[in-house]
């Protein structure tokens, strides 16, 4: 039983990069038996483990490297899980500001509405007065005559370009 926890802890660290399986069993012969624990010790407790100083200090970066990631996975989980318990309370209270929201909208819809088609109605009762008042004035029922918006436009203009 104790060789087959040596052997998980073995390979747990030599997952690691830069850990090989030898180095790995040092690290667990010297009681360095987890990636946690392997971050949290120095270059110089490595090197009295057996590690070279260039490997001690490779193997410390990647250890300290996957804790990193380990904390900001157990974080994030923690997160998660918090906001999923409150997600059903923050759905019911934002369906309960809908439904007041909503009500309160289709009121004022209802008023914007009414005032809309009053001045819509308004407006064209003056737009038909002045068209009646126009025609009386011209005794013409449209705007016909074009007129030049510029110089350019005018014939005599035209006729001086084509010279």
């Amino acid at each position: 039983m104790a060789g087959k926890g040596t052997n998980s802890k073995t390979e747990k660290l030599s997952a690691l990069p830069n850990v090989s399986a030898a180095s790995a069993k040092k690290l667990v012969a010297a009681k360095i038996d987890s990636v946690a624990k392997l971050s949290k010790s120095t270059s110089s407790a490595l090197q009295k483990a057996g590690l070279s100083a260039a490997v001690a200090g490779k193997v410390l970066a990647a250890a300290k490297a996957a804790t990193k990631v380990t904390n900001t996975a157990k974080k994030t989980t923690s997160k998660s899980k918090a906001a999923a318990k409150k997600a059903p309370a923050k759905a019911k209270k934002a369906a309960k500001s809908a439904k007041t929201s909503a009500k309160k909208t289709t009121s004022k819809a209802k008023a914007a509405a009414k005032k809309t088609t009053a001045k819509a109605k308004n407006a064209a009762k003056a737009t038909v007065s002045k068209v009646k008042k126009a025609a009386n004035d011209t005794g013409r029922k449209g705007g016909t005559i074009k007129v030049p918006k510029s110089v350019n436009q005018m014939d005599w203009m035209k006729r001086l370009k084509k010279r």
